[in-house]
């Protein structure tokens, strides 16, 4: 995947009704908002990319 080991940070904005759903689900699950959007991006892509919706890295270079 990505050879980088550094995290970058991105900003996201959610409405009010998702923040509150999120937070009641991370704290069901005893972790932080940031650290459940994290999974949930993580696996989200991981399933896209498996799904072939992310082009190939060598796709997007050629470009």
């Amino acid at each position: 995947m990505n050879d980088n080991p550094m995290s970058k940070r991105v900003g996201l904005t959610v409405p009010d009704t998702i923040h509150e759903k999120l937070e009641r689900w991370a704290k069901a699950e005893g972790r932080p908002v940031a650290n459940l959007c994290n999974f949930l991006i993580e696996k989200a892509v991981n399933e896209a990319e498996e799904k072939g919706k992310i082009p190939d890295t060598a796709l997007v270079k050629a470009k």
